[in-house]
């Protein structure tokens, strides 16, 4: 809303100053910087306010250290996260641009699903909360949303093989024409795109018209995927908040130089105009997570529940495929598929031994990942800060792959 009143003052009265919200970069970081001081300031009345309205976690007994400890703790603070990113978002970025609209409509979609869930946790006091049918209905209704929006809109192209020129006044412009795709990128390969169309090929001639199909059913499965992976992540104090702050970072960084044209045609990697403002929304979305990591680091003040960890997962999701990076979540989001994986094992081989020797064998002591290391003895703040350094690693190498084809 910012945006457009400094634009009308910039254009109608030549207003001192004003021009400067044209830029990524200044929206991006007001942005910031306004999501950290709400979710610091206003985050801390918020807290007080579960507390007061006794809004408190239950804790299952599952023989951990400390555990007992963090019973009546205040949860659903996710809607601290999501208060401290709407906002900014709604004041500093151009609200008709396709990809905010996605990114808002993810937030408010997954944070209902998961405010649900904690509602029903913590005022029916049913501990399984929301029915797993449910919570997948929503997660596969968010991806058709999404991925009819990215491939039916008009505003959604993509330029490959740029072709940059001057004008007279130096200005840079393109000769390259934006087209409709369902291309995305491969990591680790030179020849580094990789068309869902293909997949059709087998069809024949024509086959191309149905590959909205496929893309449809990609978006499904990455959008549950990575929300169930930060669910899961979310199990001690700190985890899922700072891990994905260093995912979204890094997609922060995809982001600004898909959607520039010189930083694409310099780095060689696709085009993506208008894509350069989900930067002012990920800068939103970091301070956000920042600011609520003050109250959640060990020992934790407040849990974001799953109206925090459901819409973290939405959110780095759909920012992955609307930049075409999606193919890099698993190191990206290297985390979140450790602890999704740990829990698929765990369950399968159990089932498997039970079937086959009349007895479950475990292949951790207990999952998600972050568990077993408690049940070894670590203490959480070690484990955390571990699990932390593997992201930041895992963020570097997914950043190298900018050149490392």
């Amino acid at each position: 809303m910012l945006y457009y009143l400094f634009q009308y003052l910039d254009q109608t009265f030549d207003f001192p100053g004003a021009g400067v919200f044209q830029y990524i970069t200044f929206r991006s970081a007001m942005a910031f910087l306004l999501s950290l001081f709400i979710a610091t300031v206003y985050g801390k009345k918020i807290i007080n306010y579960l507390r007061k309205q006794q809004i408190g976690e239950t804790v299952r007994e599952l023989g951990l250290e400390g555990q007992n400890q963090k019973a009546g703790t205040p949860t659903m603070g996710g809607v601290i996260i999501i208060l401290a990113t709407l906002i900014p978002v709604l004041l500093f970025a151009k609200l008709e641009n396709i990809y905010v609209i996605l990114l808002l409509v993810t937030t408010v979609w997954m944070g209902t699903i998961g405010f649900i869930d904690d509602y029903i946790k913590v005022f029916k006091k049913d501990k399984e909360g929301l029915k797993g049918r449910f919570k997948v209905f929503g997660q596969i209704s968010l991806g058709v949303i999404v991925g009819c929006a990215l491939y039916f809109s008009p505003n959604v192209t993509i330029k490959n093989n740029i072709d940059i020129v001057r004008n007279q006044s130096g200005k840079v412009i393109t000769t390259t024409e934006a087209v409709k795709s369902t291309e995305t990128t491969v990591p680790f390969f030179k020849n580094n795109t990789f068309d869902y169309a293909e997949v059709l090929s087998f069809m024949g001639d024509g086959y191309e018209k149905y590959a909205w199909i496929v893309f449809i059913l990609v978006v499904i499965f990455i959008i549950t995927a990575v929300s169930n992976g930060a669910n899961l992540t979310d199990g001690i104090d700190g985890l899922a908040a700072g891990t994905s702050a260093i995912s979204v970072l890094t997609l922060g960084i995809f982001a600004f130089v898909s959607g520039n044209i010189i930083f694409s045609d310099y780095l060689n990697i696709m085009y993506i105009p208008n894509s350069g403002e989900i930067t002012v929304f990920i800068s939103a979305f970091v301070g956000a997570l920042v600011g609520f990591l003050w109250y959640n680091t060990f020992p934790a003040q407040v849990f974001m529940g799953d109206t925090g960890s459901l819409t973290i997962g939405g959110i780095i999701a759909v920012i992955a495929i609307a930049i075409r990076k999606e193919l890099l979540i698993p190191v990206l989001c290297g985390i979140f598929l450790a602890e999704n994986l740990s829990v698929v094992l765990q369950v399968s081989y159990f089932k498997y031994t039970k079937k086959k020797y009349g007895e479950g064998r475990r292949i951790f002591l207990m999952s998600p990942l972050h568990h077993h290391y408690q049940k070894k003895g670590f203490h959480e703040s070690k484990i955390v800060t571990r699990f932390w350094i593997v992201a930041i690693i895992l963020a570097i190498l997914s950043l190298v792959v900018l050149k490392l084809r």
